[in-house]
């Protein structure tokens, strides 16, 4: 059969349909004959854990993968879309989880340079006319002027979002595309995208995890599990129950421990004074004071990436030299030594595990045992490696937390991301924990294991440990913390307890109206 040439990009939302997509990678079949139609104006939101087959799906139908099956649909007529840029003419752009901007060129260069049309002497004087005229349009304002490189992730994101409209997209698959905002800019975003919707100049399929945002937004869902479809309906005839059902099925998920109230005479763990301390850039300072976490506590810091929360986690890790301050646990002053982080029980979460807290190319088996490898049962200093009892330790590890992996000789690099994770749980949970410094723990990871993990962070701080929760996902502070602090600008510029707290209040202080 012969497909004709794409007709140009309408200048309205175009409508897009995948039937049968199957796709094959050698004996592993990624996509197993899923269909989804995303009528033209609509807001569709597609649904299902990791490996469920969401990216496989989106990447054929961008012209990322050639499908081992299937046919695609624009406004009724099959198209071949055997590249990105066939999917560009059509119409079609994507907002990917991870940006694509040139860190070094600005955001107005990004932009301009992204055109197809773009002329080979660029007239400077009309592009920024031109660009400050569409900015107007734009719900939040960016420095356009400034390297992207010097951007927080949030403005960075929203960028991505502002360079495919600016494309005149008409059909946009958005990736995760609220992680990096506070909840006022992920309104905003999704506001505006949705107001395009109903205007019926764009439409869009949003992968996402956040059910409150689909609720929202989203007109329609369609949920994989497995490579497979799951299920899909009316975002208005379904409640989260039954969406979490499709996507899962039948597996069990980790309940929260009910929650008890943090004791009046709970002892402050860990005690934070006048800290101060160079930022990533090295030309502006982060200023922590008064910061205290008590003994079977989640003190939750909220904050837009970008605002001192990685140079303070790196001060508290001993990854980066304060200028001043203290750090006292248990009334000890703490330098994030080996030797301290036992004594003093204190263990660490940071994101990104693989990078952070792992060292990849080494086995499962010895990654888990990184705190206790020079240690007896008793606890006492060795002076030899033993590797049966290494293997012995990981092994129950890996059955306690349900760790898959091939094997404990695998490099721990071969895992999912969600089980980097509860390998990394499983080494900084077991044993005495009194006080735990976590860092966005769930980033990333699907429904059954993000609760899983919460569950865990929730039963040491019942145990009596102290926790310290830094995330960009506002929800998962909501859920675990006991009090919330805001982190804007380098300084805690906010403090609420969770019984009073209002998620207005607390975006606002996130965006820096305070």
């Amino acid at each position: 059969m012969i497909i004709p040439p794409p007709a140009p990009p309408s200048d309205k939302a175009v409508g897009v349909e995948a039937t049968g997509m199957t796709m094959r990678f050698g004996g592993f079949t990624a996509l197993d004959h899923v269909s989804v139609k995303v009528p033209a104006g609509s807001f569709h939101a597609l649904l299902g854990e990791n490996g469920a087959g969401k990216s496989t799906l989106v990447k054929c139908m961008m012209g990322f993968y050639h499908p081992t099956e299937g046919q695609i649909m624009v406004d009724g007529r099959e198209v071949a879309i055997d590249s990105p840029k066939d999917a560009s003419s059509l119409g079609l752009g994507m907002v990917y989880q991870h940006f694509t901007l040139v860190a070094s060129l600005t955001g107005a260069e990004n932009l301009v340079i992204s055109r197809q049309d773009v002329p080979p002497i660029i007239d400077w004087a009309k592009e920024r006319k031109g660009l400050a005229a569409f900015m107007e349009r734009m719900p939040f304002k960016l420095p356009l002027d400034v390297p992207v490189g010097e951007l927080a992730a949030g403005e960075k994101q929203k960028l991505e979002i502002v360079k495919q409209l600016y494309l005149g997209r008409h059909f946009l698959v958005l990736d995760e595309p609220t992680s990096v905002l506070t909840p006022g800019e992920a309104q905003e975003v999704l506001g505006l995208v949705r107001g395009m919707t109903r205007a019926g100049d764009l439409t869009v399929l949003m992968i996402s995890h956040k059910f409150h945002e689909v609720t929202a937004f989203a007109d329609d869902i369609t949920v994989l599990r497995k490579g497979k479809f799951a299920g899909s309906g009316k975002v208005a005839e379904l409640d989260h129950k039954a969406m979490a059902a499709m996507m899962i099925g039948d597996q069990p998920i980790a309940a929260l421990d009910s929650r008890t109230g943090v004791p009046a005479d709970a002892r402050p763990i860990l005690t934070v004074r006048a800290l101060r301390a160079p930022d990533r850039s090295g030309l502006k300072k982060i200023s922590v004071d008064g910061l205290d976490v008590k003994s079977g506590e989640i003190v939750g810091i909220a904050g837009i990436s970008g605002n001192g929360q990685k140079e303070f986690l790196e001060v508290l890790a001993g990854q980066r030299a304060r200028d001043a301050g203290e750090v006292m646990v248990k009334g000890a002053p703490y330098g994030a030594s080996r030797a301290e982080a036992r004594t003093l029980n204190v263990r660490f979460i940071p994101e990104e595990p693989l990078r952070n807290a792992c060292a990849p190319k080494m086995t499962v088996a010895e990654n888990m045992a990184f705190r206790t490898f020079d240690l007896s049962a008793t606890g006492k200093p060795v002076s030899w490696v033993n590797m049966g009892a290494i293997r012995a330790y990981a092994a129950r590890l890996v059955e306690q937390f349900k760790v898959k992996t091939a094997s404990l000789s695998s490099p721990i690099a071969a895992l999912s991301g969600g089980n980097v994770q509860r390998a990394v749980l499983a080494r900084e949970l077991t044993g005495d924990v009194d006080l735990l410094i976590v860092s966005n723990p769930c980033f990333g990871l699907d429904f059954s294991a993000v609760a899983e993990i919460r569950a865990r962070i929730m039963k040491a701080r019942n145990a009596g440990a102290a926790v310290l929760l830094m995330s960009e996902d506002l929800d998962e502070l909501l859920e675990l913390s006991d009090r919330i602090l805001v982190m804007s600008d380098g300084a805690l510029v906010y403090e609420t307890p969770i019984a009073t707290a209002s998620v207005q209040t607390i975006g606002e202080h996130m965006a820096g109206h305070h």
